[in-house]
């Protein structure tokens, strides 16, 4: 199996400050990393470094910041097909993280926006029957659309974190086998239940300190969070679905609470360091997790 992951591509700038501002207010802050992110990016990265061959399609402008995110994704393990486009401005985030470990992050678009579908799916002209497309809530309705007919049609299999919500994700269901939600994305979409109607066949529901559910029609299975001492939480859930996906991938098996489990330990390395891309495991790192 091979994952085409198409999303986005970012450069994450993190502040560290004492709580969130208020409307109007100005606060004080220092800088605790510059990064390889976006959501495209993130889960690209985690799963080639847990041993699935990848491909990462995304969207950057000519400028300074594209080059620097074709720079840093060159060390990867991950085959990275950027299309640099004239006229755009590459994407970024800037993510606050407070005293008590949460973050706030804001994200561009424009790069991402700008990826066409005739772009993002070019790509998939590789791709044959059992291939894994993952995406994300970052492009726009008509890219993300066309990506999962095309993966439809060649008999691949899908996944999505739908994140950022969008209004058009319903239509998006019968195409889609598989998703990643936390309790608010949960509730926000309807539901599990009414997204295992629709036609999702397997949800994945993260419940922070909770730990995570693999929901089925066939039922639902409970894998604990691993137990550590937060620091920075970003990157955190896009780690965690990586590592479920690669799991389940490398093992040329569904789903299954190991890959969660697999996936909790992943997410408890990276929320213990700070960064994004920087404190996901590395190869070696995922080499043992994946021996649990």
């Amino acid at each position: 199996m091979r994952a085409f992951v198409v999303g986005n591509a970012a450069l994450d700038e993190t502040l560290s400050v004492e709580d969130f501002p208020s409307p109007g207010a100005s606060i004080f802050g220092s800088n605790l990393s510059r990064d390889l992110g976006g959501k495209g990016i993130n889960q690209a990265v985690a799963i080639a470094r847990a041993g699935l061959d990848c491909v990462l399609v995304a969207a950057v402008g000519n400028d300074a910041r594209g080059r620097e995110i074709a720079e840093r994704l060159a060390r990867e393990p991950l085959d990275g097909q950027l299309e640099t486009l004239a006229g755009i401005t590459t994407d970024a985030s800037m993510i606050l993280m407070t005293l008590a470990g949460e973050n706030a992050i804001i994200t561009t678009r424009e790069a991402a926006d700008a990826l066409t579908p005739d772009v993002a799916c070019r790509c998939l002209q590789d791709a044959t029957r059992g291939d894994l497309l993952v995406v994300q809530g970052n492009l726009r309705e008509d890219t993300t659309t066309a990506l999962l007919r095309t993966a439809r049609r060649i008999g691949m299999q899908t996944a999505m974190n739908p994140s950022p919500l969008q209004s058009y994700f319903s239509a998006l269901w019968p195409l889609t086998d598989m998703i990643f939600v936390n309790e608010g994305e949960a509730e926000a979409l309807g539901g599990v239940e009414h997204l295992l109607d629709e036609g999702i066949e397997t949800v994945v529901l993260t419940l922070g300190g909770a730990g995570a559910a693999l929901i089925t029609r066939a039922g639902r299975q409970d894998v604990p969070a691993v137990p550590c001492d937060v620091l920075d939480t970003t990157g955190a859930g896009d780690c965690f679905m990586a590592t479920a996906l690669a799991s389940a991938g490398v093992r040329g098996v569904a789903m299954d609470a190991r890959a969660l489990q697999h996936a909790a330990h992943a997410a408890a390395h990276t929320v213990a360091h700070t960064g994004t891309v920087a404190a996901f495991p590395d190869a070696g790192t995922f080499a043992r997790i994946l021996r649990l």
